[in-house]
């Protein structure tokens, strides 16, 4: 479970392909990141739990598997690109953003770009099954970072729309501040909104059948 606050950005330094075409990645990060890693741990990459693997004082390896290649921005990864990083969240931390756990529902696409005073209103695109679970005012993760929507609209029957406000600072310390118009963004919508949306579905369901 994780907060959608990043901690780090980090580096792909590697990209190996495994037997049956799923992948290793290597991480660059800074060692004050890596200073409580043990083997194991999650990692929120980019969105993505991941497991740390072959750890050093600035690197961290992962693997990803065929199906989080298949639903994720990971697939794309090449040497350099920047990734956001947030380890699990511990009993007794703060909860400064919403319960993000890591496990993407599918990838958007950056629409829009605006300036508003000081901040940039960020629209996007995302496909019209996720369009239930994201309401004006709630949370959404886009690249592991916790964001609030600003706004929902209906683009054509496969997409909806959606914004978000990003300040300064998150331009700066995420890697969307090195986005542009058409990239690609992973989407985990709100947990709360999922299991309310699945309960409604199991009420409609028996009622349907009385």
């Amino acid at each position: 479970m994780f907060t959608g606050l990043i901690q780090a950005l980090g580096h792909i330094a590697a990209v190996t392909p495994q037997q049956g075409g799923d992948l290793r990645i290597q991480i660059a990060v800074t060692e004050s990141f890596m200073s409580d890693v043990r083997l194991g741990d999650s990692i929120a990459v980019s969105g993505v739990c991941l497991t740390a693997l072959e750890l050093n004082d600035n690197h961290f390896s992962a693997d990803v598997s065929l199906e989080t290649l298949r639903l994720t921005t990971l697939a794309s990864l090449q040497l350099g690109t920047p990734v956001n990083l947030e380890k699990s969240l511990q009993v007794g931390q703060r909860l400064g953003g919403h319960f993000v756990s890591g496990h993407v529902d599918a990838m958007g696409q950056v629409f829009a770009i605006s300036n508003e005073a000081r901040s940039q209103r960020w629209d996007f695109s995302a496909p019209v099954a996720l369009a239930k679970f994201v309401a004006a005012k709630g949370s959404i993760g886009i690249e592991g970072v916790s964001l609030t929507v600003n706004a929902v609209w209906a683009i054509d029957a496969a997409s909806f729309g959606f914004s978000v406000n990003l300040i300064p600072h998150t331009l700066a310390c995420t890697n969307l501040g090195a986005l542009k118009i058409g990239a690609a963004v992973n989407l985990e919508i709100d947990l709360i909104a999922r299991y309310l949306a699945r309960q409604q579905d199991v009420l409609q369901a028996s009622v349907g059948n009385e």
